[in-house]
């Protein structure tokens, strides 16, 4: 139906403008090519968008080892920020009463980009330097509430 009301006012408007006294072939051309230009626009655009990747890693860590693990996990965060477009958020945060506990949100544009963020230089860097000092890995895969929702 949303389909069907579009396209029926858009008629509507070709109409108008073709009933109007336009004299200028130059003007009638323009006008019939920005409508145009408009429909095709419009149905230029995906009809779905491929669904985004969101994972929530829960991690503890080696209390003895924060400093360094941190120093391993920011290198790692700021590299693939600036680097990878597919990778939109990886956000991490510790617990204050449980230091050494953090989970990191993970949103990706899509499985692809998260494949691809798998085999970097940057990650392989943090996943082999941090091997000793991960004592619990929990990896959650989530559906998002609101998908389109951006994160400012």
């Amino acid at each position: 139906m949303k389909y069907f009301l579009v396209f029926w006012q858009l008629a509507r408007r070709l109409h108008f403008y073709f009933t109007m006294n336009i004299s200028h072939p130059i003007l009638k051309a323009a006008l019939l090519l920005g409508v145009a230009a408009a429909a095709i626009g419009w149905r230029a655009r995906p009809a779905t968008q491929k669904p985004q990747k969101v994972r929530l890693a829960r991690i503890v860590v080696d209390s003895t080892r924060l400093d360094s693990y941190k120093t391993l996990l920011k290198e790692e965060v700021e590299a693939t920020m600036r680097k990878e477009p597919g990778v939109l958020s990886l956000y991490a945060v510790f617990e204050k009463k449980r230091p050494n506990h953090l989970t990191i949100l993970e949103v990706y544009a899509d499985e692809a980009a998260y494949q691809a963020h798998l085999k970097t230089p940057q990650f392989l860097k943090y996943k082999n330097g941090t091997q000793g000092m991960v004592q619990a890995l929990e990896l959650v895969d989530t559906d998002p509430l609101i998908p389109e929702l951006k994160i400012k």
